[in-house]
């Protein structure tokens, strides 16, 4: 079975990391050929692909102009691929990969959904795409696939075909605990952290959406009351050459006792550094960053977006979005739990993500998708 994926850009972020971890895992586990093509450009994850053996295109498209040679340029790969199955991700890879495989006649159409609601601030091609697909969403996917189940509730809100939307979460790798562990010290010896030391952190990137800002106003609040905790940003733009996250910093009056070490290839190892891990974002369809805090055994603290609190459970807390006091008190009550106690929670966590959203079985869920619409095919007149 051949499927190739169609996403806007390969750069860094969480579909684009997930798609990765979906298509190598799929290769290792199956017999299933995988090919990505971008839109856009190769981009970072792109680069990661290809060093791993999986085929990787782009097709150049460099504004929202270039979307009738990018439509023309897909079709005609997809001919000379005869692909089983095409996957969209995100809008407009959902747009032009669904609409290229019914203009070439090629291969059944899956789209995959991975936001929940949008916020203020979305690029207005962004809404227009998912304007585009409510309206085709009845007669170009075959199926549609939703990270999430707020993902879902949403976006039929939104017009999308109901009977047409299934959820099939994330999946997360739960590596051994002495990798963990390891990974724990080496990233503390790094910043200078003692092993008894409470670290509260954050993995993203700096954008509105993020809720960057109240996580640096709850810090402060925090340090009034933990005058010993220390704080870590991890992401793309969370460094000390942004002058507009160094300003909240600094007014929060942290500067003494965070760290903002910017984009990392060792996000695990960061996590496992940390004893509590926040999400304060303003809008989520389906975290993956908790699903991987989580699966090293870090409790969390999540803004009630997206499916956040179906994912924590009873392993974490769940605040209000947009509340950086209500963030600071979700953090605060695990702060002062023992530390066996978080190790608990932690440990509950860890085995919570081994249960219910591991890797293999998400990627085996997608895989029974593709053959089962290829079947449908097959047996169509």
């Amino acid at each position: 079975m051949r499927v190739v994926h169609v996403i806007a850009g390969l750069g860094v972020g969480g579909a684009e990391h997930y798609l990765r971890r979906l298509v190598l895992s799929a290769r290792d586990e199956g017999d299933t050929q995988h090919l990505v093509i971008s839109l856009t450009t190769i981009g970072e994850v792109g680069a990661m692909l290809l060093e791993a053996g999986v085929a990787v295109e782009a097709l150049g498209m460099r504004s929202i102009l270039g979307l009738p040679v990018a439509l023309w340029r897909l079709r005609c790969r997809l001919l000379a691929l005869q692909p089983d199955v095409v996957q969209g991700w995100m809008y407009h890879g959902d747009l032009l990969g669904g609409l290229a495989a019914r203009y070439s006649r090629q291969g059944r159409v899956v789209w995959g959904v991975r936001a929940s609601e949008l916020v203020a601030g979305v690029p207005r091609t962004t809404l227009l795409a998912r304007w585009l697909c409510a309206r085709v969403s009845s007669r170009v996917p075959d199926v549609i696939v939703c990270a999430a189940e707020a993902g879902r509730r949403v976006h039929i809100a939104r017009g999308y075909d109901a009977s047409k939307m299934r959820v099939i979460p994330n999946g997360f790798v739960v590596n051994d605990e002495s990798l963990t562990s390891s990974g724990r010290v080496a990233v503390r010896d790094e910043l200078g952290v003692g092993p008894q030391a409470q670290v509260v952190g954050i993995v993203g990137r700096f954008n509105p959406i993020k809720g960057i800002d109240d996580f640096v106003r709850a810090a402060g609040l925090l340090l009034l009351r933990f005058p010993d905790v220390r704080f870590l940003m991890v992401g793309k733009g969370l460094d000390p050459s942004n002058a507009t996250l160094t300003r909240w910093v600094a007014e929060s009056g942290v500067q003494s006792r965070i760290f903002l070490v910017g984009e990392r290839s060792d996000v695990p190892q960061c996590l496992a550094a940390m004893d509590v891990f926040v999400l304060s974002s303003r809008a989520e369809g389906f975290p993956n960053v908790v699903g991987e805090a989580m699966a090293v055994g870090v409790p969390c603290v999540v803004t009630d977006v997206g499916d956040a609190a179906v994912l924590v459970a009873h392993t974490g807390r769940v605040v209000p979005a947009n509340d950086a006091a209500a963030l600071a008190e979700g953090v605060a009550s695990l702060l002062a739990l023992s530390p066996t106690e978080r190790s608990t929670l932690g440990s509950q966590a860890r085995a919570r993500i081994q249960a219910e959203y591991s890797l293999p079985d998400s990627c085996a869920r997608y895989t029974s998708l593709y053959a089962e619409v290829c079947n449908e095919r097959m047996v169509t007149p």
